[in-house]
């Protein structure tokens, strides 16, 4: 049987109205239908993906790194009322090809993408499938939990899909120090080991010092390139592994002159092309090139445990905190480039 608690009729959200302009605007409270959760979310992280969402405008409204606490459950669920958790952005079918070998991410039947396809975090009440939330348990705080989403999902799954192909990793090279790039420095150090060397490179000074507080090694962009980068540090082979976290055509090239033969590109930045020679590049070293799209909802788990041990290591990724109401001060502060992960609270 269904159970909901007392909750209003409306709920004010930030409406993306285009210009970078953000406006209020009033939408329904949900009910959860079979299957389905309300979750009142309590935080959100700001992604550099809504950027065109800001610039042109959003029918739905956005966020797709929530967290929080469920308020009402439809029929033929199970979560408790008081269950605080985060939401995996993929409403997957958990029946199609895909889903039954665990790749949630590759879902053949996908009905949803929350904050892109259908309302997500930003607002007062989230309504998401149930499969789509994750529970992080009572003493977890929830800014902190969004850590789970892309920071460590996103980066932990990228690094997963380098080791598919090169199983002897010594060496890892990573274009952005934004959030997702800070999380490949982290995630790196606890999956392959402090000793590994992680190179990072970048142009903004801030986030250079950033990652070399998480024990990258900086390579300023606007001096040298990734591949002069890895010569200095003595990699003169190249490095075993190179990600791609910021979507340009001439990161992904760079990173490409920057791995040894058997070297792995991984893909997790959307946005530009990238030109290569099949024969030099790929067929006479070796070397592969990957895509990465999020991450599977089966790693949460060991994400999970991964932040409860090393809270110390992962929590300075978020540089800023502010409350949701503030939301248009957050994307100013998030898109000037002088930050880590951005975070807004109720």
């Amino acid at each position: 049987m269904a159970s909901v608690t007392v909750l209003p009729a409306v709920q004010e959200v930030p409406r993306f109205v285009g210009g970078g302009r953000i406006s209020i605007g009033e939408r329904p409270v949900p009910e959860p239908r079979i299957g389905e959760l309300l979750l009142e979310v309590r935080a959100n992280a700001l992604c550099g993906t809504e950027r065109d969402q800001l610039a042109t405008g959003s029918d739905v409204t956005p966020g797709y790194e929530a967290a929080g606490v469920v308020v009402a459950t439809g029929p033929a669920t199970s979560t408790a009322i008081g269950a605080r958790g985060v939401v995996y952005l993929m409403d997957f079918c958990g029946a199609c090809r895909s889903c039954a070998r665990g790749a949630t991410n590759q879902c053949l039947a996908k009905r949803a993408d929350r904050g892109f396809t259908h309302d997500g975090g930003y607002g007062v009440y989230e309504l998401i499938s149930e499969r789509q939330f994750f529970p992080v348990g009572p003493d977890l705080d929830l800014a902190e939990a969004t850590l789970l989403l892309d920071v460590m999902g996103t980066t932990g799954h990228a690094i997963a899909r380098a080791r598919l192909i090169r199983e002897d990793i010594e060496s890892v090279v990573v274009a952005g120090a934004g959030p997702v790039g800070l999380g490949v420095v982290a995630m790196a150090r606890l999956l392959l080991g402090p000793d590994v060397p992680v190179l990072v490179g970048e142009i903004v000074p801030y986030r250079l010092e950033l990652a070399a507080s998480f024990g990258a090694q900086p390579v300023d962009l606007r001096e040298a390139t990734l591949a002069e980068g890895i010569r200095s540090a003595g990699l003169s082979g190249g490095a075993d592994v190179a990600i791609d976290t910021s979507g340009r055509s001439s990161a992904r090239r760079g990173l490409l002159d920057a791995i040894g033969k058997r070297g792995v590109l991984v893909c997790v930045g959307h946005g530009e092309e990238l030109l290569l020679d099949v024969s030099s590049d790929l067929i006479g070293p070796e070397r592969a090139v990957l895509g990465s799209e999020y991450f599977r909802f089966d790693e949460l788990p060991a994400n999970l445990a991964l932040l409860l041990a090393h809270r110390a290591e992962l929590t300075p990724i978020i540089t800023h905190r502010l409350p949701v109401a503030e939301l248009h001060a957050a994307f100013a502060v998030f898109l000037s480039g002088e930050t880590g992960k951005v975070v807004v609270e109720r």
